[in-house]
């Protein structure tokens, strides 16, 4: 497989896991505003994710390991930082995919157990980890149409990503505000949920 291909099926893949995760956090909002879960709804919104954030994930260091695509970013760090921005964000994202799986039954066993500093870091790595997904995604979204050729205007190419910071943004500030604020009232003591 040559390398363009191999960028665009990457590209591809990775278009794909920003609409898979963004209907994830969509449905994930809501659940939380609502108070209302449907564990099928959330595995039929999370599994599509992982499953193409996987390929991604793999296309991706096949193309950084196998064709040292841009392994010198030292060279030039201010304009490589939305690369260096983007692969340290992707690194970042398994480990803390890992534990966002596990953490709502590792707050309510914190809590239970009053274990409150457990409780309080668990709290912080979910800010952490959308803040991780969500800057990985506002790098990305552009460069992904550059590679696939549906973007060649510097100037088009600003707007777009200026669009994207906004609604990375804005989807980070209300996942954030709203699964913490809700998590809260459901295990801190008094809330009668833990």
């Amino acid at each position: 497989m040559n390398e363009l291909k191999l960028k665009k099926i990457n590209a591809a893949l990775g278009l794909l896991s920003i609409a898979a995760i963004l209907l994830h956090l969509g449905y994930t909002i809501y659940a939380y505003l609502a108070f209302y879960y449907n564990p099928s709804l959330k595995t039929l919104t999370a599994i599509p994710f992982m499953v193409v954030t996987c390929l991604h994930a793999l296309c991706g260091m096949l193309i950084v390991f196998t064709l040292a695509d841009g392994t010198r970013l030292d060279l030039y760090p201010k304009e490589n930082l939305r690369t260096i921005i983007q692969r340290v964000s992707a690194a970042l994202i398994l480990p803390l995919l890992i534990l966002h799986i596990n953490t709502f039954k590792l707050l309510q066993s914190s809590a239970k157990a009053g274990q409150w500093i457990w409780f309080a870091l668990l709290m912080i790595s979910q800010p952490l980890f959308y803040g991780t997904v969500l800057s990985h995604i506002a790098v990305s979204v552009t460069r992904a149409l550059i590679t696939l050729g549906w973007l060649s205007s510097p100037e088009r190419q600003k707007r777009i990503d200026r669009v994207v910071y906004i609604l990375c943004a804005a989807a980070f500030a209300a996942a954030t505000v709203i699964v913490i604020k809700t998590e809260l009232s459901m295990f801190l003591p008094g809330s009668g949920t833990v």
